[in-house]
């Protein structure tokens, strides 16, 4: 059971077990000394002259790759599809799929059109050449070798056939996981790319934080090498021109994906977690995805008597019931929550482009891209959690407005009366999900966004001098040798609270108290709106009683 997040600890009642594991990873397969108009030159002199360095050889690759490829397909009854664009090629693969659990290899391949790095050679009267990128990359065929290995199942390189031969490695770790606990003889139910029912979840947990060990690096690597050369590369290059030219590929971390999975007793009681959470959370933390695919059935809350389970999703059009997903976007990173199965809520950190965590992309730093997401995702669920359930002291409100000390400079208070600090407030709550913190600037471009205009004077220096404020009241606290702020956890608890008692308290009864309203009631009641309509009765008897006109 995973215990590390304060999220998770809350509704450990409703739940089951809980495991990591490392989702999709997309791998650039690339040969460092062609990435130069230098370095290729000096690579293609290995095995040819530079007579033979024009376009029209290089052109020649693509050709006999591609009568290659073909041939190879035909001979070995191979199934090789041309895919239009906009098709989802992954699923295309799905249905190639070879029944027999022995099968090794190659088992269908998909050509669509991408753009690619292609050189092109100029030559001059004088002998010189320029060797450079065509700008803007044209759109070629890329061939898609999906595979069937031993121990991490379905993986797909993609390859473009034009020199230098850049290439990507897709891997699931899922699958990894799923084959590993095979060995183990670990029972699981596993529905799409989830595990749904585990017999031994302590014994799967330490077959998952083994992608997240060093020796992982060791893996990624020898499933690369062992296919891109001898069932992808080979179609371009055969085996002595490898050798020849030195043609060695170095691979880096382009993509991945980090999952927290929490199995419920009951689907019901994901349910209630998982949408309480949104409708309590989405307004304040500013999230604008959510998208609700609607079922024909509610979500069982046991299991079913058949023994069998219900796919989590029949098809897009007609899922076998609702499915909710939600997501906060900065940049390059996503953080997602949605269900997965009739009783898995999934929490997902995703890296699409893994320059954005700034801790390097050689795949030697692996183990450090899946720690930096790690990170990433018990800080939204610790934001999540603390904007769900905040708390706020009687005398903090008051406290907030008296000027307080950074160390020896003093520093005015908080005037919550001031939109300009509301506004602030709101902003900063926004923001708190951000991976790495945020700036002065962005608060002041998030206090003009939400005031829906940004000609609103409001500038980084103002937004600097608000967020000094609330580091003298312990709100907010700048790291040292940075200039990201961060929100305290109870900090944004008690900011949460006091907006909340705010706009959802004060302010209703305070426009509400004085003059019941008339007439028929409506019809989609929610239950808060049965609680103001009770205050409101009371509040009459309490004006009547001291004497205060209503």
């Amino acid at each position: 059971m995973i215990k590390s997040d304060e999220f998770t600890q809350c509704y450990n009642e409703f739940i089951d077990g809980s495991y990591d594991c490392v989702d999709r990873i997309v791998l650039n397969a690339y040969f460092i000394p062609a990435q130069s108009s230098g370095g290729f030159r000096v690579w293609w002199n290995r095995f040819m002259s530079d007579d033979k360095l024009d376009d029209t050889h290089l052109m020649r690759f693509a050709g006999r790759f591609s009568r290659r490829i073909h041939a190879a397909a035909n001979k070995n009854g191979i199934p090789l599809i041309h895919c239009k664009q906009g098709e989802r090629k992954h699923e295309i693969a799905r249905r190639y799929i070879p029944a027999e659990p022995s099968f090794r290899g190659v088992f269908c391949i998909l050509v669509s059109r991408a753009p690619a790095p292609v050189y092109e050679i100029k030559k001059f009267s004088n002998g010189s050449i320029d060797i450079r990128r065509k700008k803007p990359q044209p759109y070629v065929n890329h061939y898609s070798f999906h595979i069937i290995d031993p121990e991490w199942g379905h993986i797909t390189i993609k390859l473009c056939p034009h020199p230098p031969f850049n290439a990507q490695v897709i891997l699931n770790g899922h699958e990894y996981v799923m084959i590993q606990a095979k060995k183990k003889h670990i029972d699981f139910i596993k529905e799409d790319n989830c595990f749904t029912h585990i017999s031994n979840a302590p014994d799967l947990v330490k077959v998952a934080d083994t992608m997240r060990a060093s020796g992982s690096v060791g893996r990624l690597i020898q499933v690369c090498e062992h296919w891109i050369y001898s069932a992808c590369l080979c179609y371009a290059l055969d085996f002595q021109e490898q050798e020849q030219s030195g043609f060695l590929y170095s691979y880096s971390i382009y993509q991945v994906e980090y999952s927290r999975n929490l199995l419920f007793k009951r689907g019901r009681f994901l349910d209630q977690v998982f949408n309480g959470a949104i409708d309590r959370s989405r307004a304040l933390l500013d999230i604008k995805t959510v998208r609700t695919i609607f079922g024909y059935k509610h979500r069982p809350c046991r299991k079913h008597k058949s023994g069998k389970r219900p796919r989590f999703e029949v098809a897009v059009e007609k899922p076998a019931y609702n499915l909710t997903v939600f997501k906060v976007h900065h940049g390059r990173l996503t953080v997602k929550m949605y269900s997965k199965g009739e009783r898995v809520l999934r929490i997902e950190a995703v890296a699409h482009n893994t320059r954005d965590l700034r801790c390097g992309k050689v795949i030697e730093r692996f183990p450090h891209i899946i720690e930096a997401l790690k990170i990433i995702l018990e800080r939204f669920l610790s934001v999540l959690r603390a904007v769900d359930v905040s708390f706020i002291g009687s005398d903090v409100v008051e406290s907030w407005s008296v000027p307080s000390h950074i160390g020896a400079v003093r520093v005015s208070g908080l005037n919550i009366n001031q939109p300009r600090i509301l506004a602030v407030m709101e902003a900063v709550i926004a923001l708190s999900t951000k991976p790495r913190g945020f700036t002065s600037l962005e608060l002041a471009e998030k206090v003009k966004e939400k005031h829906g205009n940004t000609d609103l004077p409001y500038s980084s220096r103002q937004a600097g001098y608000d967020l000094k404020k609330m580091r003298g009241k312990k709100l907010a606290v700048l790291p040292k040798h940075s200039h990201r702020y961060e929100v305290t956890p109870d900090g944004l608890r008690m900011i949460v609270a006091f907006m909340v008692l705010r706009e959802k308290v004060m302010l209703p009864l305070l426009s509400n108290a004085c003059k019941r309203k008339s007439g028929p009631k409506p019809k989609n009641r929610v239950p808060i709106d049965y609680h103001y309509d009770n205050i409101q009765t009371e509040m009459q008897s309490i004006f009547k009683h001291i004497g205060i006109a209503a």
